[in-house]
């Protein structure tokens, strides 16, 4: 068996860790991974395919402003709005589609500090449990989307590893129906 055999009997796994992942997604070479659906959103699916919602880090992506801002008012269509976010591509589009001009700027992690200190009107952020708006005095005021972890296929390994890579997609498709099972009522 040559050096190439070898490596094509290989499947590599790949798993979001912050940052570094977020940024170099569509780079990776990798035949599967996770990743967040904020993150497919705002770095695009090219060569991706993402057949299973795992139902798992589920959240929501949300607009959120001090406490006592009139976010009705600021978002009328022809408005202009402040927004502090680490996901551009996703505000911007969020915004275009109110007919609110934004100016965004990019923030990574305490984007609740935005409007604390003044340097935004807003910010666009995933929310979990909005302990953390609470307890910076902001306010979730709009859903833009609910958020969980998929399974990603590089679409590449897909044809070329169909038989390989079939019965792992099997298995996270039954372990994610056994899930979603699980937490439905009685």
């Amino acid at each position: 068996m040559n050096a190439f055999q070898s490596a094509s009997n290989q499947l590599t796994l790949a798993l979001s860790k912050g940052r570094i992942f977020e940024e170099t997604l569509p780079l990776l070479a990798a035949d599967f991974g996770v990743a967040g659906r904020d993150v497919l959103m705002e770095h695009g699916m090219a060569g991706l395919y993402a057949p299973i919602d795992l139902n798992i880090a589920r959240c929501r992506m949300s607009v959120a402003v001090p406490k006592g801002f009139d976010y009705a008012n600021a978002v009328r269509q022809g408005a202009r709005l402040s927004v502090a976010t680490k996901y551009l591509n996703t505000a911007r589009e969020h915004f275009a589609k109110k007919g609110v001009h934004v100016d965004l700027i990019k923030l990574y992690g305490s984007m609740e500090l935005g409007p604390l200190v003044g340097l935004a009107d807003a910010i666009v952020d995933l929310v979990s449990t909005g302990g953390t708006l609470r307890a910076n005095n902001l306010v979730e005021v709009e859903e833009i989307v609910q958020i969980s972890s998929r399974l990603v296929v590089n679409q590449a390994a897909l044809k070329l590893k169909r038989d390989r890579l079939a019965p792992i997609l099997d298995a996270f498709e039954r372990a994610s129906a056994q899930d979603e099972r699980a937490g439905e009522p009685a």
